[in-house]
């Protein structure tokens, strides 16, 4: 059986496009670029992530496969509703995740997998329910990235970063906002009383 030129293929993907797009433009098939891209970005996915879950060694995959996915359902849908930055940063971070999972010695990809998610819903926020003052999201999710480190890879160092971020979050999204500044003047003041009075203290 004689195989088809790759060439065809990609020449009539090309020559579809064409007439697609020439069609939305003149107003005949109004979004029918949106769908021949999105088309595209799928099938993209669909080739990564059929790597990714039949050879783990390229584990890699999982990460444009993902975004690709993400990146496919924002030009469809998403995007009109304010949800493309969440798809894409979304997708980014799940592809990470799926790393994860995969091979839990990889305990490394729940933090960027984490800290991706967080801004995609801070995107959403910010696009879609006009939300500007997400700092307490954002210290929250890398707090709780930063606490799943440390429960799911047992990495009890991750326990003061998450700690620091979600008090933070907790001050940056809560009424007790006003009150940071002061903290911050308490901490100055303390810390230089205790070295100054440091400095009188004979040494043995």
């Amino acid at each position: 059986m004689k195989r088809i030129d790759y060439r065809i293929v990609i020449g009539a993907v090309l020559v579809l496009g064409g007439i697609l797009m020439l069609l939305d433009t003149t107003g005949v098939l109004k979004g029918a670029s949106d769908w021949f891209w999105a088309g595209l970005l799928a099938v993209g996915a669909i080739l990564f992530l059929y790597w990714f879950f039949t050879d783990r060694m390229r584990w890699w995959a999982a990460i444009p496969g993902f975004a690709l996915a993400g990146m496919s359902a924002s030009t469809l849908l998403l995007d009109r509703i304010g949800w493309g930055g969440l798809a894409f940063l979304g997708g980014l971070g799940a592809g990470f995740w799926a790393i994860y999972f995969s091979d839990r010695r990889r305990w490394w990809a729940i933090i960027p997998g984490g800290v991706l998610v967080t801004l995609g819903a801070i995107s959403a926020l910010t696009e879609a329910y006009n939300i500007v003052n997400t700092g307490g999201v954002l210290f929250m999710g890398l707090g709780i990235t930063f606490l799943l480190v440390a429960l799911l890879a047992n990495m009890r160092w991750s326990y003061i970063p998450s700690a620091a971020l979600l008090v933070l979050a907790f001050f940056l999204g809560t009424p007790f906002v006003g009150i940071l500044q002061y903290v911050w003047i308490g901490v100055l003041l303390v810390a230089g009383i205790l070295m100054i009075g440091a400095s009188f203290v004979p040494r043995k």
